[in-house]
């Protein structure tokens, strides 16, 4: 296959693509994939990972997974979500690569198609999606794969780990977008009820003229309906959603009429459905219903990284956003290990501001309740917590270090970006670093 056929391949994607050799050079570009960027891209000089994210070595010498590397190693397509710093700032990205073979079968390079994700970011601001952890850029990564389908989706996650949230970013990803996105509280939902709320009714009335009620299923025609703690329905209004799942047909109450239910499915529950079926409290047939995509939402605790960010995120959206919160209150927050979750978090922010009598938020403007698990935490442990063990070794390893930060976080196996919040968040400031 020659350059001229790659080209014109390049060409009839949509999206921003590339062609990459094995040694990580452009070596074919659409016009999408430069109106992307701001560095211009010098075909058979520019390597993917300077255009994209400014590093200066490939993305695993610098802290992230590298889709390239992956497809070397195994010979089959990889994809991952990244930050690019793209002509909009930088941005989460979805990249799919996979490696083209000639007429021997070997590879000789390799294919990117990048898609940006809308509805996040790694910065406080409009986004619904706050993060840039591992676990959370792995969480986007499924959301933007199944947003696209019509696979009815599970959501299972501790409380408080935004499994609400993360259905309307499906619905506002999906085709069914400009459809109505209907949620139907499953704990508020008794056995009497539920045919009258979902299939609607319809009663008698004067001159044999029937008043109609519409029911949610009917509301939500050809969008979304979230079924919101699924877990919680009793076993008889199980077999009445299944039987809707199954025919996708359904009858209102009092009514000889019998109507098409046209909707995406996303269920959510913070039990342990699995478990459910085993000691049956929750029907099988219905399980596998409901769960063709399950996704599990990582709690708070697995997302270290975030929390910073989610505080700062927080402050952003109060009346008052001019605060901030100091070096020993958020070694507090790192680690405490939030049952409550993001949610727990969100009350945590809004407490401490009407706690703080200053800009500068303090450990003991936190609640006590945080305070002693932090205290019962340092107690129980002889050992330095990991955060105090990381800043020693920031502070260490500056003393020392002669060369740029941009080479410190390449040896560091990290991005410098990550490196500058790492800096910031322990209060190291590296402009006054000896040399």
């Amino acid at each position: 296959m020659n350059m001229s056929v790659i080209q014109s391949m390049i060409n009839s994607v949509d999206k921003p693509a590339v062609f990459i050799s094995p040694d990580y050079v452009i070596q074919a570009v659409n016009q999408a994939y430069r109106t992307t960027f701001p560095d211009p891209v010098q075909i058979g000089n520019s390597h993917c990972y300077w255009v994209s994210h400014r590093n200066p070595r490939p993305c695993d010498e610098c802290g992230e997974a590298c889709p390239l590397k992956h497809c070397q190693e195994t010979g089959q397509a990889s994809s991952v979500v990244h930050i690019h710093a793209s002509n909009e700032g930088q941005s989460f990205c979805d990249i799919h690569m996979r490696p083209i073979r000639d007429a021997n079968g070997d590879i000789f390079g390799y294919l990117e198609v990048q898609e940006k994700i809308t509805y996040a970011s790694f910065m406080p601001g409009n986004q619904p999606l706050i993060g840039e952890s591992s676990a959370f850029k792995g969480l986007l990564k499924v959301i933007n794969r199944v947003a696209k389908s019509d696979a009815a989706v599970l959501l299972q996650g501790e409380t408080g780990t935004g499994k609400a949230l993360i259905s309307q970013v499906i619905h506002a990803a999906s085709s069914q977008k400009n459809k109505p996105f209907v949620v139907v509280e499953c704990r508020d939902l008794s056995e009497t009820l539920f045919e009258s709320e979902l299939f609607g009714y319809e009663k008698a009335e004067i001159a044999a003229v029937r008043a109609q009620n519409k029911g949610l299923i009917d509301v939500a025609d050809g969008g979304t309906v979230f079924f919101n703690e699924v877990g919680d329905l009793p076993l008889a209004s199980q077999v009445k959603l299944l039987r809707l799942l199954e025919t996708h047909y359904y009858r209102p109450v009092g009514s000889t009429t019998v109507k098409k239910a046209r909707f995406r499915l996303i269920c959510a529950s913070h039990r342990d459905l699995a478990a459910m079926v085993k000691a049956g409290t929750f029907r099988q047939d219905l399980y596998y219903r409901i769960a063709e995509f399950p996704i599990d939402l990582p709690p708070l605790r697995d997302r270290q990284e975030d929390i910073e960010l989610l505080c700062r995120h927080f402050l952003a959206q109060q009346t008052d956003c001019h605060r901030s919160f100091s070096r020993k209150a958020m070694t507090v927050l790192m680690n405490y290990p939030f049952p409550g979750n993001i949610r727990e978090l969100k009350n945590i922010v809004g407490q401490a501001i009407l706690m703080s009598d200053n800009p500068r938020i303090q450990a003991d403007d936190l609640p006590q309740s945080v305070l002693l698990v932090a205290l019962d935490s340092h107690n129980d442990n002889a050992v330095k917590s990991l955060v105090a063990l990381e800043e020693d070794y920031l502070r260490n390893i500056l003393r020392s270090y002669e060369d740029s930060l941009d080479a410190l976080a390449v040896e560091l196996g990290i991005s410098t970006r990550t490196l500058y919040r790492k800096l910031r968040h322990h209060g190291i400031d590296a402009t006054q670093r000896t040399k």
